[in-house]
């Protein structure tokens, strides 16, 4: 029986091919709206994320302040200065830690050459690399035997080579930052950064070579990297310093403790949000294309009124006929989701990317948004056609099982 009412779906469909494909098309242009919609969403999440990947992972930034509370009877405005002897407390007090590195900058004059220009210097100790993600693209980073040996090496961020060395050889070269001759042994790999923290505008030096270009006494950051939960090891920092400082650990502006987890959490939160409105828009489209598929079964519907109730009266039961008409309800779902899928990907490969940071950042090409359609998006919107299918079908199924036999023969 069930073979029977599934041929005869499909003969109705075969039946009104103009009907079908037009119906068909609607649900096409629906499902390639939604799966371009969540591959911008991907895309923009990507591209925007792509710009804080020195800043991911477990790490955490600690930057000198001002107390705005009194505390231990010191008066609020007290200056708080950070210096190696934190970064002491900070490994032996603070559990999970699995990486501690000061850092003290300077704007400095460097030159190659004929050719100079005025960088920030960072002094690092070696683990730095590994805490802020830095990538190198030709030599090395400095090593652990470079951080109190005081080589005068440099690593060079992309745009300081790109500047100074042009299209030639940096590595095993010499540069004078303020006067004083550091050899290159690395180059950096291109960051999409800007701002204040424009990783390729930069020159890292060991944190013992820093001494000769200013007093490295006080720092001007502490970067640290952990395992375990971020709002256990932020308390364990902030209660450090306080406790070291005689200032309140609830005293925010004593000294600023930055969490990636947190912030790009609050972040990630928007990017998904953006994402949910995205495929809610898409579902709503989708839905224009359900409401005609929707339309054309009730047509279909009225139109067979006499053949359900021949049907009825040959013994079909309602589950039968409702069967039928779903099941005609869904092939063009399932039909029109696969030519929209085609059109998806036809659309994202002739589009490519979408202009975001390269509006702004010379060479940030891959930090634009890319409509990738990875698995997750063809399942969500798989999900999503499903649903808009099986409700667009399923109410004119219902009316076509629930007449009446006798009033379907005596149909006109």
């Amino acid at each position: 029986m069930i073979g029977e009412l599934g041929k005869q779906a499909y003969n109705a469909l075969r039946h009104n091919k103009s009907r079908s494909m037009l119906t068909m098309l609607g649900m096409a242009w629906g499902i390639a709206t939604v799966v371009l919609l969540l591959a911008y969403g991907s895309g923009f999440e990507r591209g925007l994320m792509i710009a804080f990947e020195t800043f991911g992972g477990n790490f955490i930034a600690v930057f000198p302040g001002r107390t705005s509370m009194q505390a231990g009877g010191s008066k609020a405005g007290t200056e708080i200065k950070l210096t190696t002897q934190d970064v002491d407390n900070l490994r032996a007090e603070v559990p999970f830690l699995k990486r501690v590195s000061p850092e003290v900058n300077k704007q400095s004059t460097v030159a190659y050459g004929t050719r100079s220009a005025s960088y920030d210097i960072r002094g690092t100790y070696a683990n730095y690399q590994k805490i802020r993600h830095v990538d190198v693209e030709m030599g090395s980073f400095f090593g652990e035997q470079e951080d109190f040996a005081h080589s005068r090496v440099a690593v060079l961020g992309y745009e300081v080579k790109k500047k100074l060395f042009s299209g030639q050889n940096a590595i095993g070269e010499s540069v004078r930052i303020d006067g004083i001759s550091y050899q290159v042994i690395g180059i950096l790999k291109h960051m999409i950064s800007n701002g204040d923290d424009d990783m390729n505008a930069m020159i890292y030096i060991p944190f013992s070579a820093m001494s000769d270009l200013k007093s490295t006494h006080y720092l001007d950051v502490i970067c640290l990297e952990y395992e375990g939960q971020h709002e256990k090891v932020t308390k364990a920092v902030r209660d450090s310093l306080a406790f070291h400082h005689n200032f309140n650990a609830k005293d925010d502006r004593a000294a600023f403790v930055f969490d990636s987890v947190e912030n790009f959490g609050e972040l990630k939160i928007i990017t998904t949000g953006i994402k949910v409105l995205l495929g809610f828009i898409g579902l709503l489209t989708l839905g224009i294309g359900g409401v005609g598929l929707m339309n054309i079964m009730l047509v279909s519907v009225t139109q067979r009124t006499r053949e359900i109730g021949v049907e009825k009266a040959l013994g079909a039961h309602r589950w039968h006929i409702l069967f039928q008409f779903l099941a005609e309800a869904l092939v063009i779902t399932a039909v029109g989701g696969l030519l929209g899928v085609v059109l998806a990907y036809l659309v994202s490969w002739s589009v490519g990317s979408l202009t975001l940071w390269s509006a702004f950042i010379e060479d940030a090409s891959e930090g634009d948004i890319h409509l990738k359609i990875d698995s997750a998006i063809l399942i969500w919107s798989t999900v999503i056609l499903s649903f808009v299918g099986i409700v667009s079908g399923m109410l004119p199924a219902i009316k076509a099982a629930r007449l009446d036999p006798i009033e379907a023969l005596r149909y006109e």
